[in-house]
């Protein structure tokens, strides 16, 4: 299973070349995993990717793991059969691939009919246009309502997760506490990932919460950036490694979803997954971002 995935909801302005060049790039680092999405500079990178991709016969596609996902709308959300099997006939038509390795349900559907979900998901297998299924954003729960109808496992879980977005992890250290990591807002999705066997696949793993920009070298969080780089200097490496360690260095076994566009940077981010963080490294960081331990 490859660890860092390629995020490609910032590649909607590369041209057909640029896109090429950083294909063959990521791959000779060891990357070639992507993750896309129909809502995606409204399908503009998916299709630049097919371009791409498809006009290269040296790229050959049973080399490559591409996933996408669907669901998400302009004001609102549709997890419908309907829905679904032509979001999935668009971005297969946009990639310029028979099949996608994985698809996944962007968010949770408030009006979702499960059963409906489980049509789409029998029908885009039974089609081979579709291999494995997951979620993005949902909590346990909601998983649960699905499993009862869907028959293919759910195999992944995006989620936002970061040093400084940490609240699946401090739920479950600050249990029973009166403390603001107590509050339980997923169902315990971290530990219900890792008993039903859901690879979870963290995003924005480098962004303050709410979308505000990188932590890295931000003054809010001096603290950390500080212990990013007394540990990245005492390795040898960044403190974006360092960072991006931190979570690969959790035994649920995660995968990272890198959104950059900056080769330069990604290869930087591929070399974390052969970081070493000790226990009491993993630990200094996560207090060092504001979390506690009760």
């Amino acid at each position: 299973m490859e660890r860092i995935l390629i995020g490609c909801m910032r590649f909607g302005n590369f041209s057909k070349e640029e896109m090429n060049g950083f294909i063959h790039k990521a791959a000779e680092a060891g990357a070639k995993t992507y993750d896309h999405a129909d809502i995606y500079a409204d399908g503009q990178s998916e299709r630049i990717f097919g371009e791409a991709f498809a006009s290269d016969e040296s790229l050959k596609r049973e080399d490559f793991y591409i996933q996408s996902k669907c669901g998400i709308c302009k004001g609102y959300y549709d997890l419908s059969e309907k829905y679904i099997l032509q979001s999935v006939d668009g971005i297969l038509e946009r990639l310029k691939t028979d099949y996608l390795d994985a698809l996944l349900l962007h968010r949770p559907d408030a009006l979702v009919e499960p059963e409906e979900v489980a049509a789409a998901f029998s029908k885009l297998e039974q089609q081979g246009k579709v291999r494995s299924f997951g979620v993005s954003n949902f909590n346990s729960l909601q998983i649960e309502l699905l499993k009862k109808y869907v028959k293919q496992p759910l195999k992944y879980n995006q989620l936002q997760l970061s040093l400084t977005t940490a609240g699946m992890i401090s739920q479950g250290m600050e249990v029973n506490m009166n403390t603001n990591g107590s509050l339980m807002h997923d169902a315990s999705i971290l530990d219900y990932c890792r008993l039903n066997n859901v690879t979870i696949q963290a995003w924005s793993p480098f962004q303050k919460p709410n979308w505000r920009g990188s932590f890295i070298n931000d003054g809010e969080y001096g603290e950390l950036n500080r212990v990013l780089y007394e540990i990245a200097q005492s390795k040898g490496k960044t403190p974006a490694q360092i960072a991006a360690a931190w979570i690969l260095r959790h035994p649920a076994k995660m995968q990272i979803v890198s959104g950059t566009t900056n080769l330069g940077r990604l290869n930087e981010i591929f070399e974390s997954k052969n970081i070493e963080l000790t226990r009491q490294e993993w630990y200094k960081l996560y207090l060092s971002a504001g979390n506690i331990l009760p």
